[in-house]
């Protein structure tokens, strides 16, 4: 089985996420692509916004190699099931999207059914190895590809997201626990927080 040779930079993304596969490659690629087209650097405070639309491996790699992070506020999850990624500078306001125009996991129904059986324990010892195989081939492949065949670069139909805020907690009036003010719900004149408030809706 041939290696998959890795730069510093990746085997810390590798490090990071604990494991190798073709989602971190992508966001490995895509992280390194918005670099490339923004000139940047790594974050220290905010200099980065990235907006993401998935919550897949991929993820990783931005905040590995751009120093986005939940925990900074520079790292947004926008939920639209794609491998999409968008880069904010501030101080200039310049911004990428890069899309992958594929899919992450395996192409031909063949490759999916075979993912299926391996991930669901019912794989044969050939049937694991040939998996690890078309896998490590689809990772070489990703990372050795020039960069407009895998991705699409465009402008976000979105603006940059504000700075991060620091909010009052208040006691949430059922269970207690703390809640950031804008989370609470007010129902039936009391304070409440997400899980404790029942969401009203009329079936859609």
């Amino acid at each position: 089985m041939k290696s998959i040779e890795m730069p510093e930079d990746l085997k810390a993304v590798v490090a990071f996420h604990g494991h190798m596969c073709p989602g971190l490659a992508i966001g490995y690629r895509a992280a390194k692509a918005a670099a490339a087209e923004l000139g940047l650097t790594r974050d220290k405070d905010e200099e980065l916004v990235a907006v993401v639309e998935n919550d897949a491996c991929g993820v990783d790699a931005f905040q590995v190699l751009l120093g986005c992070s939940l925990g900074k506020g520079n790292l947004i999850f926008r939920d639209q099931g794609k491998h999409a990624f968008t880069v904010f500078r501030r101080d200039n306001g310049k911004a990428v999207r890069v899309v992958y125009k594929g899919t992450a996991g395996s192409d031909t129904p063949e490759g999916t059914a075979l993912r299926q059986k391996v991930f669901g324990g019912t794989a044969t010892a050939e049937e694991q190895a040939m998996f690890e195989e078309n896998k490590n081939r689809r990772i070489r492949e990703l990372l050795a590809a020039p960069a407009e065949d895998i991705f699409s670069f465009k402008q976000p139909a979105f603006t940059i997201p504000e700075r991060a805020r620091i909010f009052e907690s208040y006691a949430c009036e059922a269970c207690g626990e703390a809640t950031m003010e804008p989370r609470l719900r007010l129902v039936s004149g009391r304070k409440l927080c997400l899980d404790c408030a029942r969401p009203y809706h009329r079936g859609w």
